[in-house]
């Protein structure tokens, strides 16, 4: 098992915006120093809480302060983006990467982002696809282009002048793209038989029951069935809610904190998922009584803590409980103790995750 960091970070509203950029930023670089494989980062453009606005634009602040880790998009919200817009800031970010770069994308999620983009009431699936569409086009073909689709119409044959370089768009590093990894939320999801289909990779939510993220496996490998590749574990990652520390008693104070990180996180989650609907994604069974689905019962359910042992023997029975993945992806959360924050990602590379691989081989 390999160790992945993700953030759609979730700060308090009143933390001066500067610090909370400042210490996500910070969590990346250690990330990179402590080994991790990949490190995404969300973005909305309309949450205070959650206050990433561009993660292209934030990935590129990491370019000259990180050596190792890819770094991923996690993700772009497609309908949000004019696609040549996204085409030409993902091929100069793989660039500036030298191609320590994943391309994560999604419909998005946050319906505020939606209404202030003027999606809301659209098919945001469907602008989602002819998007990605569009991207892989540009990026396969050469100008003048000439994409029509029901969202986006995209050409430069009136100004397109080749002897000046007029009317290019330029391509990845990567050929023909980067890797490309969807998010997935839905319980059995469809997107992810599509995406496997199309040789994208998943990445299941840290706010999943295990139920949930165990079923997405089966839709993987239906989707690589169809493409015809193997449907290889190693390519699926899993987030979590982690925390770390050096004795138990520190472990279940932070996390269990009312007004701490971890439980306003989720406080968050639960609260715009249940407005949206989307309750299920917390139940046990889909036949659970709303009015179980407490957020302490969510706590409980999606936060694994304790010291270097108890997270690591938590993690191995996680892993029974899902399936075989190849990349655990710790789930970034605001730093109300900076020095508790850091700490619980060093002890989970130093003393779980060697603990954990040591395990899976016996």
């Amino acid at each position: 098992m390999k160790l992945g960091f993700f953030t759609m970070p979730i700060h308090p509203l009143d933390k001066d915006w500067r610090q909370s950029l400042r210490e996500d930023r910070e969590a990346f670089v250690l990330a990179d120093e402590l080994g991790f494989v990949e490190g995404y980062c969300g973005e909305h453009v309309t949450d205070r809480a959650e206050n990433i606005t561009s993660c292209a634009m934030f990935i590129a602040s990491l370019v000259d302060t990180t050596k190792r880790i890819k770094l991923g998009t996690g993700t772009i919200n497609m309908p949000n983006s004019h696609p040549a817009a996204v085409a030409g800031q993902i091929a100069m970010l793989d660039h500036m990467l030298d191609g320590r770069f994943i391309f994560g994308i999604s419909p998005g999620g946050l319906l505020s982002d939606a209404e202030i983009f003027g999606n809301l009431g659209a098919d945001r699936n469907a602008m989602f696809l002819e998007a990605i569409n569009q991207v892989l086009a540009i990026w396969t073909s050469e100008p003048p282009y000439n994409l029509k689709g029901k969202f986006w119409n995209i050409s430069v044959e009136r100004q397109f002048i080749p002897e000046l370089g007029q009317g290019y768009v330029g391509k990845p590093l990567q050929r023909p793209h980067p890797p490309i990894v969807v998010t997935a939320v839905a319980p059995f999801s469809k997107g992810v038989t599509e995406a496997a289909a199309r040789g994208w990779d998943p990445i299941s939510a840290n706010f999943l029951m295990p139920q949930w993220v165990k079923s997405h496996w089966p839709k993987y490998v239906e989707g690589c069935e169809r493409a015809g590749r193997p449907a290889d574990p190693a390519n699926w990652r899993v987030a979590r809610s982690i925390f770390v520390a050096d004795d138990e008693k520190t472990a279940k104070a932070y996390a269990t904190d009312p007004k701490g990180p971890y439980r306003y996180y989720y406080s968050q989650l639960f609260t715009k998922l249940k407005m949206n609907g989307r309750i299920e994604l917390f139940k046990s069974h889909r036949d659970q009584p709303d009015d179980e689905v407490t957020l302490d019962y969510v706590c409980d359910q999606l936060i694994t803590y304790g010291t270097p042992e108890k997270v690591a023997d938590e993690l191995l029975k996680y892993r029974e409980a899902v399936g075989d993945f190849g990349t655990l992806l710790y789930a970034g959360k605001d730093w109300k103790d900076r020095d508790l924050g850091r700490r619980s990602m060093i002890l989970l590379a130093e003393k779980v995750l060697p603990k954990v691989n040591a395990a899976l081989k016996r």
